[in-house]
């Protein structure tokens, strides 16, 4: 006599079903991320090695040190070809250098560095020559800009997908479940039950952890991570309306300076009347800055337009300790202080998590832990491309049958809710289900291949 299916059966089908296919689609773009990421974490240890020449300078005995303004000037004297000098960043320790952010006549940026000391001149970086600049560029856009962005955008929002699938097939089914193949790998049971075990066994333990360096990378995203900034204002978990002095300006934060998540979308207060005023000294604006108690890795933006403003940005490991000032570029009056207690809770939230992701927040065991989470993630990227290649039969890709996901309201609605926080992850499954309808459904020889 023939039975019906259980529906948890034919469920599981479909949900392994697409965790096959979501992984098979993203792994290259996922492993390539884990990748970058791995470097990066330790991307102050790397540049200090690289840079040493640039970065490190010997204190006069006395500690005295040469001006700001004096050290511009210098700088201007020797790189005849500086157009406009954009920043100053002071020592942040008696044996670090000054660095003078410029852009050149050839239309280049970079940082002239200078000893403090001295008054001379150690070289100049420019932007384009940086190694931690082309991995975070690879890592965040994969040097495609806007659309390499949304590329990476999409493949963290399916990654969400991919780990709650993942954790679906791994749930054990019994009410004592065993440790070897739920909790630790079983080593003795062949090569096949031991490469499916390496890849879901650790992907539970840390599917945790690689679910929070998801979502907190996702904040630099321009379309998800823009639209929880936009939240966070909307909701005055943002930026405090009245920590500026008069109306409220109209250009943002992210547009002059470089600044911590939380300011970005703070609008920048513009300078008084310019009539009859000359513009303050970097000297004083300097000054201001040490006597506010802001962390000595603040860099001073200079303002871009007679109306503009001094920025100045702490953007430190610490979230603790980050900090944006705008000083008034005419009356040297501080225009607005926002800092780390102004931040609302979810600001705050969202600046620890990304000081966290970059692995600065906790030093050398912030990095260690999220090199664990980046190698771990391509172990489960391997061992799952492996686990395919053995199963993949001949004439098809190799996903498992299953029903149709309009067939499974609970799956429908998980998918929905999905798709309603990650509103590319609504524009692709558009795309999934067209192509399926059209494409696969219509065409036997993809319904095959596809397993259909």
């Amino acid at each position: 006599m023939k039975t019906d299916t259980p529906r948890s059966t034919k469920r599981y089908g479909t949900v392994w079903r697409w965790h096959f296919y979501a992984g098979l689609i993203i792994a290259p773009i996922l492993l390539l991320l884990a990748v970058t990421g791995g470097l990066y974490l330790f991307k102050g240890n790397i540049e200090a090695a690289l840079y040493s020449n640039y970065y490190d300078v010997t204190p006069n005995p006395n500690g005295i040190t040469v001006a700001p303004s004096e050290l511009i000037a210098n700088a201007n004297q020797v790189y005849d070809n500086i157009e406009t000098v954009t920043s100053y960043s002071p020592s942040e320790n008696p044996t670090s250098s000054v660095g003078i952010g410029a852009t050149f006549l050839d239309g280049s940026t970079g940082t002239v560095y200078m000893n403090p000391y001295t008054g001379g001149h150690l070289g100049v970086l420019l932007d384009q020559d940086r190694i931690m600049e082309r991995l975070i560029e690879l890592h965040g856009e994969l040097m495609l800009g806007t659309f390499g962005d949304r590329v990476v955008e999409l493949a963290a929002s399916w990654t969400l997908i991919l780990m709650a699938s993942g954790l679906y097939l791994w749930w054990p089914r019994r009410a004592k479940p065993k440790v070897y193949g739920v909790w630790l790998p079983r080593l003795r049971k062949g090569k096949r039950v031991l490469v499916r075990d390496l890849h879901a066994v650790p992907a539970a333990w840390l599917s945790i952890g690689i679910t929070f360096f998801v979502l907190t990378g996702m904040l630099w995203t321009g379309f998800w991570g823009n639209g929880v900034q936009h939240l966070a204002t909307s909701t005055g978990q943002g930026y405090p309306p009245s920590i500026w002095v008069g109306d409220a300006p109209e250009s943002l934060t992210e547009d002059v300076a470089e600044s911590a998540w939380a300011a970005q979308k703070l609008p920048a207060p513009l300078s008084g009347n310019a009539q009859g005023y000359e513009q303050v000294s970097i000297d004083d604006v300097v000054t201001t800055g040490l006597h506010q108690d802001l962390h000595p890795s603040y860099s001073v933006y200079f303002p871009r337009s007679e109306t503009g403003s001094f920025t100045l940005s702490a953007f430190p490991d610490q979230a603790k300790d980050e900090a944006t000032m705008y000083i008034d570029q005419y009356t040297g009056a501080i225009l607005a202080d926002y800092r780390y207690d102004d931040y609302g809770t979810i600001g705050k939230l969202m600046a620890t998590g990304i000081t966290i992701h970059k692995g600065l927040e906790f030093g050398l065991l912030n990095q260690l832990f999220g090199l664990v989470i980046c190698i771990g993630l391509i172990g489960i990227i391997v061992s799952g491309f492996i686990m395919w290649r053995r199963r993949k039969p001949d004439g098809h890709i190799g996903a498992p049958k299953a029903i149709s996901i309009r067939q499974s309201r609970i799956l429908i609605v998980i998918l929905a809710v999905f798709a309603l926080i990650f509103p590319l992850v609504a524009l692709s499954l558009v795309v999934v289900f067209l192509i399926d309808f059209f494409l696969i459904q219509k065409i036997e020889r993809l319904k095959t291949f596809f397993h259909a």
